[in-house]
């Protein structure tokens, strides 16, 4: 879709009723969902982080900005995630973190990115994190300067890939929590989506089909 067309109906996304669990359930391997069943949240106490769901014009069309972690002894090495990262005392807010960490991992100045809404938070259990999501855009070709020892690369998703449903697969793999089990996701390129990512792919995915 040219992103001229797509700012017509970007802000409509306020008006939507987020898919939420709906959504994020499809993406949830089974002994993640039972977990997340298990998890009683009233005796943790989770770290919070936001993250930027980033849309921009690239030769006119829509593409969605995701970024490579670099490799690290972490359970988010090397994974595909969005520019994003936890809150700082100095943050008035969680949507200040994501413009914030979306500059700092990116280079994307605060002043170009038109902050739509808040989507569903996603709890992420290996790392004790609740991420908070924003979806917004940014109406400049963008040129990345990225955060050489937090990010590896650029993977810039072209909207009308991100709206085919053949992107989402199945992969047989091991996780923290399993050897080996069937995992959904999304194939870009040679990078496989899974877990929180995912999980927030996937609402935003099934927002935007209710407005475009």
């Amino acid at each position: 879709m040219r992103f001229d067309e797509f700012i017509k109906y970007a802000p409509k996304v306020v008006n939507v009723e987020l898919p939420a669990t709906h959504a994020h359930v499809k993406m949830v391997p089974p002994n993640r969902e039972e977990l997340l069943r298990n998890t009683d949240f009233t005796k943790i106490t989770p770290k919070k982080a936001a993250v930027m769901m980033l849309f921009y014009p690239k030769k006119m069309e829509t593409h969605l900005a995701l970024i490579l972690r670099t490799s690290y002894n972490g359970v988010h090495s090397s994974q595909i995630a969005f520019p994003g990262g936890k809150v700082e005392p100095e943050d008035i807010d969680l949507k200040q973190t994501a413009i914030r960490e979306t500059h700092e991992e990116i280079g994307v100045h605060p002043n170009t990115i038109n902050v739509v809404r808040a989507f569903t938070e996603v709890y992420i259990p290996p790392s004790n994190y609740i991420v908070h999501p924003f979806f917004g855009y940014s109406q400049d070709e963008l040129s990345f300067e990225l955060q050489e020892d937090e990010v590896a690369g650029i993977v810039e998703l072209p909207l009308k890939d991100f709206l085919d449903d053949k992107i989402i697969v199945t992969n047989t793999m091991k996780t923290s929590y399993a050897e080996s089990i069937e995992v959904p996701g999304f194939q870009v390129e040679e990078h496989f989506i899974w877990g929180a990512t995912a999980m927030m792919l996937s609402e935003l995915k099934e927002t935007l089909k209710l407005v475009l």
